[in-house]
């Protein structure tokens, strides 16, 4: 009888572990400073959004986001990226906890009131989903931080070559997920990684 009871909770508790989600990893070379390892974190910003609001990351305090690199101009992916951007939103647009940051690499064309445009024509709330500009050179210079690219390039569609990735920082500005956002089924699994991150404890 023991033994039998013995088996039932040894079964259950590897049920259990099995349910139990695994943390998302953080994301990037790290370093080891000798007690610590050290993670690569998104450094201080400062831009303005669509409502002439300063965003920074004070903005997302205590909270996690989504951010890409976008123009409204964009010939190419964009479109496709903001239509996943926004089931993104609708998926969580009553969870406070969830918010999103797309920056304008074309700083030039890109006005606020362009951006605050395009925002209401996609009928998102401004708090909740941050369309920003600023310096030319710190947008670029933090696309690297987001592990995506964003460049001047004559030669590409609409003059800038970048990435269509969405990415998942934490509260703690460690970057944890990342996906194709061209790609709906990649989003699909992004989507249970946003889910997942809002799960740990």
């Amino acid at each position: 009888m023991k033994t039998y009871l013995l088996l039932i909770v040894s079964f259950l508790f590897l049920i259990s572990c099995k349910n139990t989600p695994e943390k998302l990893p953080i994301l990037g070379e790290r370093e080891f400073n000798g007690k610590d390892t050290i993670y690569p974190k998104i450094p201080d910003f400062s831009f303005i959004d669509q409502d002439s609001q300063i965003v920074n990351n004070q903005t997302f305090n205590n909270k996690i986001y989504v951010a890409d690199f976008f123009f409204t101009s964009c010939p190419t992916i964009c479109p496709k990226v903001t239509r996943q951007m926004l089931r993104i939103y609708k998926e969580f647009e009553n969870n406070d906890q969830v918010l999103q940051l797309a920056h304008s690499i074309d700083v030039k064309h890109d006005t606020i009131p362009k951006l605050k445009k395009y925002a209401e024509n996609l009928n998102v709330k401004p708090e909740k989903w941050h369309f920003v500009t600023g310096e030319k050179e710190k947008i670029f210079d933090i696309a690297n931080y987001y592990f995506s690219v964003a460049v001047e390039n004559p030669d590409s569609p609409g003059g800038f070559d970048h990435s269509g990735r969405l990415i998942l920082v934490d509260k703690n500005r460690y970057v944890r997920s990342f996906c194709d956002g061209t790609d709906p089924q990649s989003v699909d699994k992004f989507i249970l990684d946003i889910k997942q991150l809002l799960a740990e404890k």
